[in-house]
């Protein structure tokens, strides 16, 4: 049996082996960065915004043995405010955690690369175990579990967004920004123009010069169905957790740089009425431990193992919503014959269905998973789908027929479309409460159903064009 003393000693070796990653990373950060003034420090919260603070560059050292935030950093709603309910704040007594660097991730910042860089936290308990209630360690617990079993997903992300003028129209709406140097607004779907990214070519230079310069390792933009809109696609990756550091870095870094040209980036799932939402597409296959891939038979069908974990991430999709799609207005997205499923199905070489078996040989036999907006928060879309995965594994469940045709028109277990419906879903699974773990699934319906209580409350515009005259 293992005493204490080795306990101990195997805890303290790790620490100094931490220890010395970090200050060899900053040493060799300010021999290439000498004009770094000071360093943002960031933690993800539950919405996947950032939230932290600047300090100068000459207390980056000290982060060696970690810095301090409150554990209710993660028990803010969408503007910043502590959700009291959700147990994390004043009735604990507001306690601070210890929160360790992110190894890896110190880079220049797209705000001002020259003079201020940028470094993720992680948060830990009193004890050092990591944090249960951050979506990064939520997702870190899944993948363990996974590779506990001797299979490795690798994944991709694909995140779509508009670029937005900050003038409003007449009317006091959004509008897409009038192509730079020009007043020409463009007002028509243009999917793959090319064209368009030229319109747009200095700001998509930006995007891709930073990402290169923060390591996300990005594909060039794509315009997709609507003005204004672009798609840009991350490589694919063994590392799960860099692969959703990658896609929070990469929204910061399109929201700082198109501010920098006088626009703004939103990952709003649904920004306009009329046109295309913008989704956020993982794609995820799963590799054995001798590096095969396990979703694929040697003739490139579809494996045992994936039809089970298909079965389990159709089966807990609908109390998934509450994470794939966190807000409101993610669900102004699901509306019929607009490329977004409405049901849980699944086909081959089908973008009506919500998880898709692209075309590909063997070795890149995969899902794509293509129910989130590009508003959720990627560690938790990426946690719904492991934990779907190992709902699968562990239940024996029914695999529905693949879908031929229009998925629209197909049967399925139809997905909540209004917040409220996925909330109730979330609350009432206990495999996907018991897979992601109690304290966090608590702390998230207790912040998103005070959301939507608030937004409940609101008298919007439309009601008084309605009803003010005609109730």
């Amino acid at each position: 049996m293992t005493n204490l003393v080795e306990v101990e000693d195997f805890t303290r070796h790790s620490e100094e082996r931490r220890t010395s990653a970090f200050q060899l990373e900053v040493k060799n950060w300010l021999e290439r960065h000498p004009e770094t003034q000071y360093v943002d420090i960031l933690l993800n919260d539950l919405n996947g915004v950032f939230r932290g603070k600047r300090i100068p560059v000459t207390a980056l050292a000290k982060l060696e043995k970690g810095c301090y935030f409150p554990a209710s950093v993660f028990a803010m709603d969408i503007l910043g405010n502590t959700v009291e309910e959700a147990g994390l704040g004043q009735s604990l007594g507001e306690p601070d955690n210890l929160c360790m660097p992110v190894p890896g991730t110190l880079v220049p910042s797209a705000s001002d690369p020259q003079r201020i860089a940028q470094l993720l936290l992680t948060m830990c308990n009193q004890d050092g175990t990591p944090f249960d209630v951050e979506p990064r360690n939520v997702l870190n617990r899944l993948w363990q579990q996974l590779r506990n079993r001797g299979l490795f997903p690798v994944v991709a992300v694909e995140l779509e967004f508009y670029l937005v003028d900050k003038m409003r129209d007449a009317e006091g709406y959004i509008q897409p920004p009038c192509a730079p140097g020009s007043s020409e607004r463009n007002m028509q779907s243009q999917v793959y123009s090319v064209d368009n990214l030229d319109h747009f070519g200095n700001v998509l230079r930006d995007i891709d010069a930073l990402a290169r310069q923060q390591h996300i390792p990005a594909d060039g933009a794509l315009a997709e169905a609507s003005p204004g809109q672009f798609e840009i696609n991350l490589h694919h990756t063994r590392d799960v957790l860099s692969a959703c550091d990658h896609a929070v870095q990469l929204k910061r870094l399109i929201r700082q740089v198109a501010e920098n040209h006088g626009m703004t980036a939103t990952f709003m799932a649904k920004p306009y009425e009329e046109y295309a939402g913008s989704g956020m597409h993982v794609h995820i296959s799963m590799l054995d431990a001798a590096d095969h891939n396990a979703f694929a038979t040697d003739d490139g069908s579809d494996s045992p193992l994936l039809k089970r974990a298909l079965a389990g991430m159709l089966d807990l999709m609908p109390a998934s919503m509450a994470l794939l799609a966190p807000n409101v207005n993610a669900y102004r997205r699901f509306v019929p014959e607009a490329y977004v499923p409405m049901r849980a199905s699944w086909g081959h070489n089908n973008r009506t269905v919500a998880l898709r078996i692209p075309c590909g040989d063997v070795e890149n036999h995969r899902v794509e998973y293509r129910v989130a907006g590009a508003d959720a928060n990627p560690y938790l879309v990426m946690a719904a789908i492991l934990a779907g995965i190992l709902h699968g594994l562990d239940t024996a469940l029914p695999l529905p027929q693949p879908v031929q045709g229009n998925g629209h028109e197909a049967e399925g277990i139809p997905l909540p479309v209004r917040q409220s419906d996925a909330l109730y879903e979330f609350e009432n699974s206990y495999p996907l409460q018991k897979l992601l773990g109690e304290q966090f699934g608590a702390v998230w319906h207790s912040c998103k159903r005070h959301e939507l209580m608030q937004f409940e409350r609101l008298v919007t515009a439309t009601e008084i064009d309605w009803m003010l005259k005609n109730a």
